[in-house]
C-alpha cells in the first residue's frame, strides 16, 4: 500500500501516516521501481494500534515502548496497566484542580457583579483581582471611591 491507501484504510490522513512514519511507528519498505514507500498489514495494524492509544492518552514514547515489547514477544500488556493507572490518577488529579479552579473563578466572578470598577492608583493594579476573596473588599472599594 501507498500513503494514501494506508490512510484510507486505516481511516485518517496521510500525513498522519508520514508523521507515524517519521516517529519510527511503521516501517515501510521501498518499492525498487519508483522508491515509493510501501506498507504492508502490519503497518496498517500498527497504526490503528497507535491511533487507538493515542486516544487513551499514551504518548509516542509509551507507544514506541509498547510496541518494542510487542516487536520482542513479550507482552506490554504490565507495562501498559501500570502506566495506565499512573496516568489515570494524574488525570483525576487535574480533574480536580480544574474544579477547585472552577469554584475560585465562579466565587470570583460572583464577587465582581457588586465590585465597581478602579483606576490603577499606585497602590492597586485591578481591584477585581486584588480583593475578589477579600470579604471586606465591597465596603473597602466604595470608601475610596466615595
Amino acid at each position: 500500500m501507498k500513503v494514501k491507501e494506508l490512510a484510507n484504510a486505516a481511516n485518517v490522513n496521510p500525513d498522519t501516516v508520514r508523521f507515524y512514519t517519521r516517529e519510527g511507528l511503521l516501517q515501510p519498505t521501498r518499492n525498487p521501481d519508483n522508491n515509493y514507500q510501501q506498507y504492508d498489514a502490519e503497518d496498517l495494524r500498527r497504526l490503528r494500534f497507535a491511533r487507538k492509544a493515542r486516544q487513551l492518552g499514551f504518548s509516542l514514547p509509551e507507544i514506541r515502548q509498547i510496541l518494542a515489547r510487542a516487536d520482542d514477544h513479550h507482552s506490554p500488556c504490565p507495562m501498559v496497566r501500570d502506566v495506565f493507572q499512573q496516568r489515570l490518577m494524574a488525570v483525576e488529579r487535574e480533574i480536580a484542580e480544574l474544579q477547585q479552579l472552577r469554584a475560585r473563578m465562579i466565587s470570583a466572578l460572583s464577587a465582581w457583579q457588586e465590585m465597581p470598577d478602579g483606576t490603577p492608583d499606585g497602590h492597586t493594579i485591578c481591584r477585581l483581582i486584588e480583593h475578589w476573596d477579600d470579604p471586606s473588599a465591597e465596603s473597602c472599594c466604595e470608601e475610596s471611591e466615595s
